[in-house]
């Protein structure tokens, strides 16, 4: 049985499950889960918890499964803790898992949390997970995207009696502290907990939140491709900044962009042959939220604006490698930062654009 974190907190007041999966790349929020699970199993007796992290391609399952089968009248009731950071069990630990998972059904003297990464599609149609699912209840941990991000951080403030200020002012402040902290949810959760300890609870103001909050956020190339075909410039160009100041690798960042343009050029050229966009779109393995920003970008984007961003990346390709390059920037993070503003710009959405226009 599948839940979402947000459901969590209502299932465990109408009863503890045996066995619980976890899976997400958000350390926070995986934390936070589990502990809920935790404070619920204590107010049902579980005093004794036992935790186990399966490290390399020799880990001994055996000690996990006797402790996962152990039954007793007598003993105190137990939490049994698995951590696999790498999402890979191996052989042994696919077998172990799925008697883990049938271990646990009927087994009231033990709780079982298994934790994972994020799980792609094929792991999670594996005969391992699926018992995990069968068994018991798997949550997915999503992370907080950046469109989120302030309302969570208003969130958060609230559970501590603290808020910004209303109207414009207070979008602005929620808008300003996420950009300090996109990327590092960790580190947000630890900002905002040290605004409960400078200030009183009550309203919150901007040069409050600006002197106190640290700039701790943490870009991913991944993220970056994201903010481009989004058509976000201002959130391109501190993305970058921060990928520079991090000590990327510039040629990943290139990669990052022309594997974008390459991609669009792909779809576009599939789609001149006849082909539907959800059709060329499966065809070149573009998903999830790619996927709907190629579906608002490719119709506005035209062959010929394709090709020069091809040429252009080609020539940034050189430049990020050593080589000089006419009417570009010598420099290669200056180069991708014209490279990614100019397919930026293509994608900006069309009301923003308009905007932009009225403003000047």
């Amino acid at each position: 049985m599948q839940l979402s974190a947000s459901q969590l907190g209502n299932h465990l007041q109408r009863g503890l499950k045996s066995l619980y999966t976890l899976y997400g790349d958000e350390p926070l929020l995986i934390q936070e889960a589990a502990d809920a699970i935790r404070a619920a199993a204590r107010v049902q007796g579980f005093t004794e918890r036992s935790s186990y992290t399966v490290a390399g391609a020799h880990f001994d399952w055996s000690e996990v499964l006797a402790a996962g089968g152990s039954l007793s009248l007598f003993a105190d009731r137990q939490i049994l803790e698995l951590r696999i950071p790498s999402g890979k069990p191996g052989k042994d630990g696919s077998v172990a898992l799925q008697r883990l998972a049938e271990q646990a059904q009927g087994n009231d003297s033990m709780l079982t949390i298994v934790m994972l990464p994020r799980l792609d599609k094929a792991t999670r149609a594996s005969a391992w997970f699926s018992a995990l699912d069968g068994y018991g209840v798997t949550l997915p941990v999503e992370p907080v995207e950046r469109q989120a991000l302030p309302q969570w951080i208003a969130q958060r403030l609230s559970k501590q009696g603290q808020r910004v200020r209303g109207g414009e002012e207070g979008q602005r402040t929620l808008q300003f502290f996420a950009d300090r902290v996109e990327g590092n949810l960790l580190a947000a959760h630890q900002e905002i907990q040290k605004l409960s300890l400078l200030y009183p609870a009550g309203e919150l103001g901007f040069e409050q939140i600006e002197s106190a909050v640290l700039n701790v956020a943490r870009f991913d190339v991944f993220k970056l491709s994201e903010a481009v075909l989004a058509g976000q410039p201002a959130r391109v160009q501190r993305m970058l900044d921060g990928l520079q100041a991090e000590g990327e690798a510039e040629v990943l960042v290139h990669w990052a962009l022309s594997e974008d343009i390459r991609a669009l050029k792909r779809v576009k050229d599939a789609m001149a042959q006849g082909r539907p966009l959800p059709m060329a779109l499966r065809e070149q393995r573009v998903w999830g939220v790619k996927e709907q920003l190629f579906e608002r970008v490719l119709p506005r984007l035209g062959e010929a604006q394709l090709a020069d961003l091809l040429r252009a990346a080609h020539d940034v390709d050189g430049i990020v490698k050593g080589l000089k390059q006419p009417d570009w920037p010598q420099d290669g993070w200056y180069a991708l930062h014209r490279l990614a503003q100019s397919l930026c710009c293509l994608c900006m959405p069309l009301a923003r654009i308009r905007g932009n226009n009225l403003a000047h």
